[in-house]
C-alpha cells in the first residue's frame, strides 16, 4: 500500500515492529476515535449490529486494521477498503445527511489516528521522510474509504429515488381512476407515503417529448411527474395559485403538450382527459404545438373538434344546400353566413368583418336567404348552422375574420 522509497528504505523488522504495535493499539485506538466523533458531533445517530455493537465501531476497527496490514504488504498492492463503509455511505441517505458531513467524521478520525500512530513511529525510530509519507497514503486510504461511501450513497439514493417514484406513479395512477369507492382514504395514504399534501384543486398535463432523452422539465417537488410514459404525464396541485403559470411555464420551455381544466382533486381523471383530447389535436395541427398550451385557452376546440362525427353528420345535413353551388363560391358564402350568425348585424358590420364590399355582403345575404329560407328565422337552426361553420373554421376550412 506504502510503495515510495523511503517507506520502502525502511528495514523490514522495523516495519513489522512498527505494524505489531499499531495493531496492538486498534481497539482502544477504535474506541478513542468514536468516543472523540460523538464529542464533536454528538447528534450522529449509531447503529447497532446483530451483536449490539456500534457499526460505526465496527467500521472504524476494520480500516485500521486494514490500513495496518497493508503497512507490510511487500508487493505493494492496494487493497479495496472495507465494504462496511457503503453501509455509512447508504445509511447517510436513510438518516437525511450529506456525504460532506460523513467525509468530516472521516477526516476527524485520520487525523487521531495519525497522532497514534505518529508516537509508534518515534517509539520504533522510523525515519521522518517515511512518516510524512505514510500520513500521505494515511490520507490517501481516506478517499478510498470516501469512495466506498459514495458509492453506497449512491445505490441507496437512486433506490430511494427509484422508490418514490414507484409510489407516485401508484397515487397517479389512482388519481386517474374514475368511480373510484374510497377516494379520500386511498389518496391520502398514498400522498403521505411520499409526503405530498393533497391540494383541493388539480390539474393534469399531458406532455410531448421534445426528444427521446429530453431531460424532464425541473418542475417543484410538489408537482407529480410522470416521466416513463409514452406521454408524460404532470399533477399541478393548486394551479390558480398566484405565479403557478408562470413557474410551469419556464418549467416546460422546450416541451410541447397541454394542461386539462383546474378539477376537483377526486376528479383529475377529467382534466387528464381534455389534456390528451388538446394533444391528439395539436397532433393533427388543429391547436399550435411548441409549447404546453392551457386547455382554458382553447375551449372552443375542445368543444367542436373532437366529435367528428357527430359534428361531420350535422354539417353534412344544414350546409346540403351549398352543395348547388361552386367549392369557391359555396366557402365564400359560408364564410359570409358564419359572419352574419357572429355579428347579426347589416351588411356594413358583416363587410368590415370579412374586408370586403358591404355590396358583395348584401348579393351574398340575398342568396343565402334564397339557400337557406325559413331556417334563418329559426335560433335552434341558426345555432346549428353557427357550430358546423364553426367547426370548419377550426379545421382550417373557413378563413378566420379578417384574412
Amino acid at each position: 500500500m506504502v510503495a515510495r522509497s523511503a517507506w520502502r528504505d525502511v528495514p523490514r523488522l522495523q516495519v513489522r515492529r512498527f505494524a505489531s504495535l499499531a495493531m496492538d493499539e486498534v481497539p482502544e485506538l477504535a474506541e478513542d476515535i468514536l468516543r472523540e466523533i460523538l464529542r464533536e458531533y454528538p447528534g450522529l445517530p449509531l447503529v447497532l449490529d446483530e451483536s449490539g455493537e456500534p457499526m460505526a465501531l465496527v467500521g472504524i476497527r476494520r480500516a485500521l486494521k486494514h490500513f495496518v496490514e497493508n503497512l507490510t504488504n511487500d508487493a505493494g498492492g492496494r487493497r479495496v477498503p472495507p465494504e462496511v463503509f457503503q453501509d455509512f455511505g447508504r445509511a447517510a441517505v436513510l438518516q437525511g445527511r450529506s456525504l460532506d458531513s460523513l467525509q468530516a467524521v472521516y477526516r476527524l478520525g485520520v487525523r487521531l489516528a495519525w497522532r497514534r500512530l505518529a508516537e509508534i513511529g518515534q517509539k520504533v525510530q522510523i525515519p521522518p521522510p517515511a512518516m510524512y509519507e505514510l500520513v500521505e497514503s494515511g490520507f490517501e486510504y481516506l478517499d478510498g474509504l470516501v469512495a466506498q461511501s459514495v458509492r453506497g450513497h449512491a445505490e441507496a439514493f437512486a433506490r430511494q429515488a427509484g422508490e418514490r417514484l414507484r409510489l407516485q406513479r401508484r397515487l397517479m395512477e389512482l388519481l386517474f381512476t374514475e368511480h373510484r369507492s374510497d377516494p379520500g382514504e386511498a389518496l391520502a395514504e398514498r400522498a403521505a407515503r411520499i409526503g405530498w399534501q393533497l391540494p383541493s384543486r388539480v390539474a393534469v398535463a399531458v406532455l410531448l417529448r421534445p426528444a427521446r432523452e429530453a431531460v424532464a422539465p425541473a418542475v417543484g417537488p410538489d408537482v407529480l411527474l410522470d416521466m416513463e410514459s409514452e406521454q408524460p404525464r404532470m399533477v399541478v396541485p393548486e394551479p390558480d395559485a398566484a405565479g403557478r403559470a408562470e413557474l410551469l411555464r419556464r418549467a416546460t420551455a422546450g416541451w410541447s403538450g397541454a394542461i386539462g381544466p383546474p378539477v376537483p382533486l377526486t376528479e383529475a381523471a377529467k382534466s387528464l382527459r381534455w389534456a390528451g383530447t388538446a394533444v391528439r389535436l395539436m397532433d393533427r395541427g388543429l391547436l399550435p404545438s411548441g409549447h404546453v398550451l392551457q386547455c382554458t385557452e382553447h375551449t372552443e376546440a375542445l368543444v367542436l373538434l373532437p366529435p367528428e362525427e357527430l359534428v361531420d353528420d350535422l354539417t353534412r345535413r344544414r350546409l346540403a344546400p351549398l352543395e348547388k353551388c361552386g367549392p369557391a363560391h359555396g366557402r365564400r358564402l359560408a364564410e359570409t353566413l358564419l359572419a352574419w350568425l357572429e355579428t347579426r348585424g347589416g351588411a356594413p358590420e358583416v363587410a368590415a368583418r370579412l374586408a370586403v364590399h358591404p355590396q358583395t355582403v348584401r348579393y351574398r345575404l340575398r342568396q343565402i336567404r334564397e339557400l337557406w329560407g325559413d331556417d334563418m328565422d329559426d335560433p335552434d337552426r341558426r345555432f346549428e348552422l353557427e357550430l358546423v361553420l364553426r367547426a370548419r373554421r377550426l379545421r382550417g376550412e373557413l378563413a378566420a375574420p379578417g384574412t
